[in-house]
């Protein structure tokens, strides 16, 4: 069944305010005639794109990357700027395709290429999103109070003015982000030390790298699993993939990814204690 134009546009309006699933969403519906499929993770503050197809020449760098790019300028997702476009030939669903691609580049992807968005100018910004943020609140139903009306009505009145007051508040934030970034991107990188944790666990080694291998053994277990004493050892498994990634320190790049696996771990290390009768 096709979808409406109010669907379309309610989609699209969910990617720009930042939504993962809807940036999936669009690119796959721009995508579909190249025959190409995406997948996404936002992590570290970069924008983590899969583009998977059944050939090489689907997935040609310079006209995929050009397609992505301004696919995803016209989206404009809030809080994303960064974007690394990983590509490869399609294989069955692979729930940790990143850590994979993070542990074994060169085996997992045919390229990688970083891009960075371009931003209108920063006031036309502050508009689109105000116009989407006031879109949303209309299409929310609710019950208001003449009370409520009547403030929303004094709210109203005050927005051309704010408007001026924060677009130039967002120029001059804009400079000071830009100037951050500039100096964050040429900072040197932290020196790290052999650390042993209270827990016994070597901080030296890759952790996170150890932590996706026992994940991948944990799953194998998994689909064999009967017995209270293989369930145990699940559990055992999921604990020390999940007990790994609560190591991983926060200079390190997959921080926030370990952060995010050390409570799917756990969830799955309870899940399969609950096995054991």
């Amino acid at each position: 069944m096709s979808m409406t134009a109010d669907s379309v546009n309610d989609i699209f309006r969910q990617a720009h305010q930042g939504s993962v699933a809807a940036i999936i969403q669009v690119l796959n519906d721009k995508l579909a005639d190249s025959g190409v499929r995406t997948r996404a993770i936002f992590a570290n503050g970069i924008l983590q794109l899969l583009c998977e197809a059944s050939t090489k020449e689907q997935l040609e760098q310079t006209m995929l990357i050009d397609r992505v790019q301004k696919i995803l300028e016209a989206i404009e997702p809030r809080s994303v700027r960064r974007v690394n476009i990983n590509s490869r030939i399609v294989r069955e669903q692979q729930l940790l395709w990143l850590e994979e691609i993070n542990r074994d580049p060169d085996g997992q992807v045919l390229w990688s290429k970083e891009i960075v968005l371009k931003r209108k100018n920063p006031l036309k910004r502050l508009l689109t999103d105000w116009r989407d943020d006031r879109i949303e609140s209309f299409d929310r139903p609710q019950t208001r109070s003449p009370h409520l009306i009547r403030e929303q009505n004094q709210f109203k009145k005050g927005i051309v003015g704010g408007l001026a007051v924060s677009a130039g508040l967002l120029l001059a934030g804009w400079g000071v982000y830009m100037w951050q970034e500039g100096r964050s991107s040429t900072a040197p990188p932290k020196n790290s030390t052999s650390i042993q944790s209270a827990s016994g666990i070597n901080l030296d080694q890759d952790n996170f790298a150890t932590a996706v291998r026992l994940a991948e053994r944990a799953s194998e277990i998994g689909k064999t699993a009967q017995t209270p004493e293989q369930w145990q050892n699940l559990a055992d498994t999921w604990g020390k993939a999940s007990k790994l990634m609560g190591s991983v320190p926060a200079s390190d790049k997959r921080y926030a990814i370990a952060l995010d696996r050390t409570a799917l771990y756990r969830r799955y290390q309870e899940s399969a204690l609950q096995k054991i009768k």
